[in-house]
């Protein structure tokens, strides 16, 4: 695939400029590594790890973007393709582990579980955001990094559809906090289900709003 210029025009669309500053046209292997799920008050926290091919069909390149940038049906369309043509890795922190690190380190962790389940020699990991996890590579952060560059944008869809189909299907045990569609963010809907049945196992117990209902209960 031949470098990708980007158009002047599309204003806040990634691109490869960073990959390519770290050596993809060379045949470097570059990552884009991107979590989703630190604001919910229910679920785990989740990353995907993502190595986006030189010769990724130019229709599923032009549909990358934020994910938090597109439709929900826009997601679910270009997922597929994304994984049958990527090489990724999705991985979670747990809600005890959310609780017991914090939401920031816990979801360094899962960014650090998803490079490290590429299996592969990475030359350089795009982390979004202005922090690193502890990674065996070299890796670079880039803020609002899924704005910026590709690989990140792609790891967003990713993480972003397998959270929201996690949730869906955990909204089936628990279906009074409406998870399968507000993804366990602290909605009124969610706040008021929370208040009047309770915390599950799948509830942040340190986060404030869960804290306070088990206190009540204690």
């Amino acid at each position: 695939m031949g470098k990708f210029f980007p158009n002047p025009c599309m204003q806040n669309m990634p691109d490869f400029s960073h990959e390519m500053s770290h050596g993809r046209d060379a045949g470097k292997i570059i990552c884009g590594v991107d979590e989703v799920g630190r604001g919910p008050l229910a679920g785990p926290v989740i990353a995907a790890a993502v190595i986006l091919p030189r010769d990724l069909p130019a229709d599923i390149l032009a549909q990358i973007r934020d994910s938090k940038k597109m439709t929900e049906a826009s997601r679910e369309k270009i997922y597929p393709a994304l994984i049958a043509h990527c090489a990724y890795a999705i991985a979670e922190a747990t809600i005890a582990e959310i609780d017991q690190l914090n939401i920031l380190w816990a979801s360094m962790l899962a960014m650090q579980r998803a490079v490290m389940g590429l299996n592969a020699r990475i030359d350089m990991a795009l982390i979004d955001g202005n922090r690193i996890p502890k990674l065996g590579c070299p890796a670079t952060p880039i803020v609002k990094g899924d704005d910026k560059s590709y690989s990140i944008a792609a790891a967003s869809i990713i993480a972003k559809v397998h959270r929201d189909r996690l949730m869906k299907d955990l909204a089936t045990q628990h279906p009074h906090y409406g998870w399968e569609h507000n993804a366990g963010y602290g909605t009124a809907e969610h706040l008021a289900a929370l208040s009047q049945h309770g915390a599950t196992e799948w509830h942040r117990a340190s986060f404030a709003p869960v804290r306070d209902i088990l206190s009540q209960k204690a």
